[in-house]
């Protein structure tokens, strides 16, 4: 038999399908190792330093996709990014949280192996790339930054290497 309590929690955690639209995404998910390098906050630019873990999973058995980025300084700072698209558009949408309270939503693309996300916010514009590598084991990235959507400058280089 059946209690409230048992019914109530069966509700809570639904059973879905693999999201269709995040089928590209597949690849991306695995623990991954990344390493700063080039960025105006390291001590020194010719600094190279680890940021720390990087898990990339499913949520509700592939409703979403999320990233865990980070474990200490003086790189990025801990965050999560929440990764879905409306089956509608071409585009993703991505939702950021970081240990500093800072909350962000993003825009971003995959194709090809290659991995955009943007943002288009007053006083500080956003933009990232990375290119996956034809085994899937390692990723180059580079951010940008600006505060009006004119003029970029270069924020850091990451590199992330598969671990399984």
């Amino acid at each position: 038999m059946m209690t409230d309590d048992s019914v109530h929690a069966q509700a809570k955690t639904p059973s879905f399908q693999p999201n269709p639209v995040l089928k590209p995404l597949e690849g991306l998910v695995g623990d991954w190792e990344m390493e700063i390098s080039n960025a105006s906050f390291l001590p020194r630019l010719s600094d190279r330093v680890k940021g720390g873990p990087v898990l990339i999973e499913w949520v509700q058995d592939g409703a979403f996709l999320v990233i865990h980025m980070g474990d200490k300084s003086p790189g990025p700072p801990q965050a999560l990014w929440l990764i879905d698209r409306d089956d509608s558009t071409p585009n993703y949408t991505v939702l950021y949280y970081d240990a500093r309270s800072v909350s962000r939503i993003y825009e971003m693309s995959f194709s090809e192996g290659v991995w955009k996300m943007w943002r288009e916010a007053p006083g500080f514009w956003q933009r990232y790339e990375s290119t996956v590598s034809k085994d899937g084991k390692t990723m180059t990235a580079h951010w940008e930054k600006s505060s009006d959507g004119s003029r970029w400058e270069h924020d850091f280089d990451a590199t992330y290497s598969k671990l399984n």
